[in-house]
């Protein structure tokens, strides 16, 4: 692959693919799980803490190994075939395809406040399948289907070009959240009826810590904060990866988390705790605007959730197809998805994502996948950063063009927290640990059966 990307596209998009619909949703729930604004505000600045641990872990292993592929060839180096295979089936049947057609149908229900033919309400098609089970096919999810096929064709193209879209909607992003930052903190100081700072923060009354329901809570802001490491996908087409991968993820995932904390202490000083709970289908950004704009508002936030999204589906659909062109040169994905374009671009594997992403879509199930799930990527991500320490010893006299600050404390330390989110959701959220857990495990005959056969064609 041709080495187009530069520092500023490395940083786009992983800016990009992290700022999702998350941060103007997600607060609602957490809120009502962690019950006061202090742990909230606690919960998104450990998460941000946990994410710039892990990324500046992830420096290390993408300088080290500046390879298409990221996370998955650091797991397989690291460990064996089996476990980068596991990641790779992981992110192809719901963590890249599943969050890809949640955005998508998530741009679909905001452009639907604003053209009311496209809400998730106006049922197009209905199948009964069971007696108990009827599919229901409405305008937002062929809404959402038509963009992951505009965005997927876009990217058959030069990466260059849809870098370039990357950054101008990575440019809109941020200037949206600024926005609302900047009319929420008008409206903090120019309406009497908000509370202040040191009211919201310092609690009148004991708070009560219970470590495990705080630590299942983090599942909305991880997810929120997630998709940075989509970044080591595309290291094959970036300029000087040793310097610019480690650089990106530092200055990308620092300024997003920044951000979102930011937005956070605005919700909380802007509405009451009751206000941020129970807001229309947890949609607090929307509420926030609704109170500073008055019914227009709703609109402004729908098109800024659109722009939103837009660019984080391309970024994620460009970063998680060079996965499986990868997996496909190995032997363990479609054959064809190994082949590049004329664009030096992975089209058959693009072509693969999005098709499962649309059938998940439709299927309306990639809502439950991906909290199937939350247990399954945070072990991944415990075993990557493990991977630094695997590594070191492995490979002890490869030269290494960035270490991560800290070392060994630093990985240890977030491996150690992310563990104790994991022991948490097996506690408090049994099923869905259990059921992400068994995913993963679905992969590992289809492992072997790939390696039997791609065996028996040599």
């Amino acid at each position: 692959m041709n080495k187009k990307l530069n520092l500023l596209d490395s940083i786009m998009l992983i800016m990009g693919s992290m700022i999702g619909s998350g941060i103007f949703i997600v607060s609602a729930g957490m809120l009502t799980e962690l019950g006061t604004p202090t742990m909230l505000i606690l919960a998104w600045v450990v998460t941000a803490i946990l994410t710039i641990f892990a990324a500046l872990s992830y420096g290390e292993l993408a300088a080290l190994m500046p390879k298409a592929g990221g996370q998955y060839v650091y797991l397989k180096e690291a460990y064996s075939p089996l476990f980068g295979f596991l990641y790779g089936w992981t992110l192809f049947t719901i963590i890249q395809t599943g969050t890809i057609a949640a955005v998508s149908v998530g741009f679909a229900k905001f452009t639907g406040v604003i053209f009311p033919v496209f809400s998730e309400k106006n049922i197009l098609f209905s199948w009964i399948i069971t007696n108990s089970y009827t599919l229901n096919i409405s305008a937002a999810q062929l809404l959402g289907i038509a963009l992951i096929a505009l965005l997927t064709i876009f990217n058959f193209g030069k990466v260059k070009h849809a870098a370039l879209l990357q950054n101008i909607f990575t440019l809109a992003k941020i200037g949206s959240l600024l926005f609302i930052i900047f009319a929420g903190l008008y409206f903090i100081l120019t309406n009497q009826n908000t509370t202040t700072l040191s009211n919201t923060l310092v609690p009148s009354t004991p708070i009560h810590f219970n470590i495990g329901i705080f630590a299942a809570a983090l599942v909305g802001s991880i997810f929120s904060a997630d998709a940075w490491n989509n970044i080591t996908f595309t290291a094959g087409e970036i300029e000087n990866p040793k310097r610019n991968l480690p650089l990106s993820l530092l200055i990308g995932t620092g300024s997003v988390l920044f951000l979102y904390v930011l937005i956070n202490f605005i919700y909380i000083n802007a509405l009451s705790i009751s206000e941020i709970q129970h807001a229309e289908q947890s949609r607090v950004g929307t509420l926030l605007l609704q109170k500073v704009f008055g019914d227009n508002g709703a609109i402004i936030m729908a098109v800024l959730i659109m722009v939103s999204t837009f660019g984080c589906i391309n970024g994620i659909i460009l970063s998680g197809s060079r996965v499986y062109k990868v997996m496909a040169d190995e032997g363990l994905f479609f054959k064809q998805a190994s082949e590049l374009n004329k664009h030096q671009s992975p089209q058959k594997s693009l072509i693969y994502q999005g098709v499962w992403a649309s059938i998940l879509v439709l299927s309306g199930s990639y809502g439950d996948l991906l909290d199937y799930v939350v247990f399954a990527v945070l072990i991944f991500y415990i075993l990557t950063v493990g991977a630094v320490f695997v590594l070191r010893k492995k490979l002890p006299n490869t030269e290494r063009p960035y270490q991560v600050i800290g070392y060994p404390i630093l990985p240890a330390a977030y491996i150690v927290m992310a563990l104790i989110i994991c022991v948490s959701l097996l506690i408090f959220k049994t099923a869905f640990a259990l059921s992400g857990l068994c995913l993963v495990l679905l992969g590992v005959p289809v492992y072997y059966f790939l390696k039997r056969k791609n065996g028996q064609n040599n």
